[in-house]
Parts: C-alpha cells; sequence; structure tokens
C-alpha cells in the first residue's frame, strides 16, 4: 500500500460521519474529519437562536436511539462531559377529552392507564423490551442473515404491518391509539404505509428500557463528546471545509461521506459507474419539517399535569386525526392541525434557559421542499392543550425547509431523514448493491442516514460503513463488543 496523507478521510461530522471516524482511528489507522461548518455536529448543535441565556437544539432534540445506540454505548462519553437527562415522563399525548396517555419507564404503570387496552399493550411491547440487546444489531444494521432469527421474526410480525392496521387489530381505547399514532408519526411516512408499525414498537421499548433522554447543555453535548474522543484517539479534525468535490480532499486510501445521493452525485460523479449514478438519481427524499424555538417566560401551562412532566409531548389528539394530517401532508397538502412534536427541555435541564424562564422546541412535518410558514398552526396546536401559551412567548425563531437544508446540506428539502424510511428504501437505501455502503468507485463509501438503518441518532450508519472500509482496503474485521447491560 503506498503512502497517503491519511489512512482514511470522512466527510461530515454529523454523528454518523463522527462515528465512522472514530470506528475508523480505533482499528489504529490515521484519520482526518472534514466539518464544512465552523463546529462539528451535523444535526446536534445547540446555539443561542432566540435570546441571550436561552440554548435550543437546532435540530435533534430528545436521543432515545443515542443512548441505547450499540455503538455509542461503548464509548467512554460521560468521561468527555456527556450526561443524560431522564424526565420522569418520556413522552405525553395530551386528548381533547382532558386525558392523556403517556410513556413511562415502567411498563406495566403505562399499560394501566390505557385501561381496556393493557393487556394488548403489553403482549405489544413486552418482547421488544425484554429482547432489545438481540434486535438492535438487526434493525440498527444493513440486511443480513441475523444473529437471532425467531427474535427478528417475532418483531417483523409486528413491525412490518402499516401502523393504523395494527392498532385497528389491537387496541380500542383513544388514548392508546393516540399514543401509538404519535410514535408511528415519526415515521414521516402515511399511518397506511407497510412497516411504520416497527418505529412505534421501537420508540415505545426504548421509552421502557431507560426512558427518552435529553443531553444537559444541549444536543451538541454529544457531538463535543464523540470529537472529544476522537482526538483522544489521534484523530485529527478540520473545520470550516466544504468540500464540493473529491479534489479537495487529501491523498487516503478510503473516503468515507456523511453526505446524501444528491451531495453524492456533486462530489463525486465523475468517479462513479454510470449505472450508479442512475441509481442515485432514482432515490426518493420524503416530507420536510417546519421547526420553531421559543423563548418562554414561563412554563408550557398544559391542562393535563403529566404533561407538565413530560419531555417530549405529541400534539395530534386522536389516530384518526394524525392519519389523516400525515396523509394530506404526504399528499402535498398542508393540514389545517398537523402533527406536532414538542420537546420541553429546560423543564430538567436548568442550563437551557435564564433562571425562572424556559425554552421549547417543536416541529411539525410538511410537504418535502415546503416554504409555508406553519408557525400559527403549530403555535394554534399548543395552544389547544395549553391555554395561555402564547402570552408567555417572549421570542420565537423558525426554520423552513429550505432554511434546513441551508443548515445542513443532508436536509434535502427539509427532510430530516436522509431520504424516505419506506420498505422499499429501509434496507436497500440509497441503491440496491451486496453492500450499500460501498460506491461504484474504488475506496469511496458512504456513511449518512441515507444508508442501514436510516435517521435518528444512533451513528449506526456510520459504523457499518467504516467496517465495511476496514475490511475491503485495509483487511481488518471489526465488531462490536456486546452491548453494554441494561442499569436497572
Amino acid at each position: 500500500m503506498t503512502k497517503r496523507d491519511f489512512d482514511a478521510v470522512v466527510v461530515g461530522s454529523g454523528p454518523n460521519g463522527l462515528a465512522a471516524a472514530i470506528t475508523l482511528q480505533q482499528a489504529g489507522l490515521s484519520v482526518l474529519l472534514l466539518e464544512g461548518k465552523d463546529t462539528v455536529g451535523g444535526g446536534l448543535r445547540t446555539a443561542e437562536l432566540t435570546l441571550p441565556g436561552f440554548r435550543h437544539d437546532v435540530c435533534s432534540a430528545i436521543h432515545p436511539l443515542g443512548a441505547e445506540s450499540p455503538f455509542f454505548t461503548t464509548l467512554p462519553l460521560a468521561k468527555h462531559g456527556l450526561e443524560y437527562l431522564y424526565p420522569p415522563v418520556a413522552a405525553a399525548h395530551p386528548l381533547d377529552n382532558g386525558t392523556a396517555a403517556i410513556l413511562e419507564q415502567s411498563l406495566a404503570a403505562t399499560a394501566a392507564r390505557l385501561g381496556t387496552d393493557a393487556p394488548a399493550y403489553q403482549h405489544l411491547l413486552a418482547p421488544v423490551v425484554r429482547d432489545w440487546e438481540r434486535l438492535a444489531p438487526a434493525i440498527l444494521g444493513p440486511l443480513r442473515l441475523p444473529e437471532h432469527p425467531l427474535v427478528l421474526a417475532r418483531f417483523g410480525l409486528k413491525g412490518l404491518l402499516p401502523a393504523q392496521l395494527l392498532a385497528n387489530l389491537h387496541l380500542k381505547t383513544p388514548e392508546a391509539r393516540a399514543l401509538w399514532a404519535g410514535m408511528a408519526a415519526h415515521a414521516q411516512l402515511p399511518l397506511a404505509n407497510v412497516a411504520t408499525s416497527a418505529i412505534a414498537l421501537v420508540l415505545l421499548a426504548l421509552g421502557h428500557r431507560r426512558g427518552w433522554p435529553l443531553p444537559k447543555g444541549g444536543s451538541q453535548a454529544i457531538a463535543t463528546a464523540l470529537t472529544a474522543h476522537f482526538i483522544a484517539l489521534g484523530g485529527k479534525v478540520e473545520t470550516g471545509f466544504q468540500v464540493t468535490s473529491l479534489r479537495q480532499l487529501p491523498s487516503a486510501h478510503a473516503v468515507l461521506l456523511d453526505v446524501t445521493p444528491r451531495q453524492l452525485l456533486t462530489i463525486a460523479g465523475q468517479q462513479l459507474s454510470g449505472l450508479y449514478q442512475w441509481q442515485l438519481r432514482r432515490y426518493r427524499y420524503g416530507m420536510g419539517v417546519f421547526k420553531i424555538d421559543w423563548a418562554l417566560a414561563a412554563p408550557i401551562p398544559f391542562t393535563n399535569p403529566d404533561c407538565r412532566r413530560a419531555g417530549t409531548v405529541h400534539l395530534g389528539n386522536t389516530l384518526e386525526e394524525i392519519a389523516a394530517a400525515e396523509q394530506q401532508t404526504w399528499d402535498g397538502q398542508h393540514p389545517e392541525r398537523p402533527f406536532v412534536l414538542l420537546a420541553q427541555q429546560s423543564l430538567f435541564d436548568a442550563t437551557r434557559a435564564p433562571a425562572g424562564q424556559h425554552t421549547a422546541w417543536a416541529y411539525c412535518h410538511v410537504p418535502h421542499g415546503s416554504q409555508r410558514d406553519m408557525t400559527a398552526a403549530i403555535e394554534q396546536q399548543v395552544e389547544r392543550y395549553a391555554p395561555g401559551f402564547r402570552e408567555r412567548i417572549l421570542a420565537r425563531h423558525t426554520l423552513n425547509t429550505a432554511q434546513m437544508q441551508a443548515y445542513n446540506p443532508n436536509y434535502i428539502g427539509g427532510d430530516i431523514n436522509g431520504g424516505v424510511l419506506d420498505i422499499g428504501q429501509l434496507f436497500t437505501r440509497p441503491v440496491l448493491r451486496l453492500s450499500p455502503y460501498r460506491t461504484s468507485a474504488k475506496g469511496l463509501y458512504l456513511c449518512s442516514s441515507s444508508t442501514p438503518p436510516g435517521g435518528g441518532v444512533h451513528g449506526m450508519c456510520g459504523y457499518h460503513a467504516a467496517r465495511r472500509a476496514l475490511k475491503d482496503v485495509f483487511g481488518k474485521r471489526v465488531e462490536l463488543p456486546d452491548m453494554v447491560p441494561l442499569v436497572q
């Protein structure tokens, strides 16, 4: 192997780029990590977007997958300052009748509040909670022969069902159906789509394992800890380096790109085969998001007290209303009452706002590339369950889909999942190949959320892409150690 400037170069410092860089560096390589912005993080950044002293998560905010990632849990991130805070209620879902379904760590306690649906809820979730450590490597990785086929098959029988169908088969009460719908809607797909039950099962199970945590000080803390660990291993980071062509890069045996297919075509199009380029151009991006951050004079005055104990609140009323809103959005419309995902980190993290004041974070789904201002619609949904909310707003900051993409080029059309996560692109993202991480160019790999397992702050796309490069280019085999056992 001829001498190069670095063994490997990783472009993009989101959670997947960082995971890829760490995996390569741990294997004894010399690795350079390049980031176009002035700070690392991708979707893991925190900033004073509204007023001085109010720290807002620019993109991701709540991190159940980060805290349970099979890769991140092997790293000494606490040593580098990462501390997760766990709200007493992971998620709450208020309804117009005044009740609220809540996700607590206790499976039994959560089920008990669902009335006649308690046995059905436990039947759905207990196996996933119990088997998570065996399921995670298969769910959070590329398509391959599973280590525990029966466990995965049991999950697949439920997870492959459309979320709306599964609810109609098993759940009767408005509270249970609404809780389920809010979880499934994280997929950014119509609830009638195949496999939308999978994300609901995973998010609920993670809530019952430990909860849905937020990083103390903001999501930037995750990126900061990952970067510190990478540097401690001997890695090199360069920020403010915007890559538009492979010709800009120092010489290396392997290059890993934390970008989506559209950027890959721009950066490396001439090096890619015609067939591979054709496949990339057929890649589908999904719904976008419209996001708001608020600086608040006081906490959100939710009518239901359980919502005031929750880190995350889903606003959308019944399953039927959420399903209709998500279908309308998928069809290119803007529902009058969109499904809203809201986080209230400052209730549990005093570092987020000046004493006595608060922050809140929320977004709704919108059609791909939509430029419509959804501020009024989102705030009306909050006011619906928290009368007087608007009177507490000191300042707000909004991002439409174009602004989201300008902030992070991976958010094409506002799609924060790196492409549609439906059954057609779940394991074949970005194209159907023996390895989804290899491109058609030798030594060039894709490590973004446009590869399996897709969106979310877990780093597994980067980890698996790095493993592929290590085997192909350097003849090294890397396997994760056993997952960190659950601390009861």
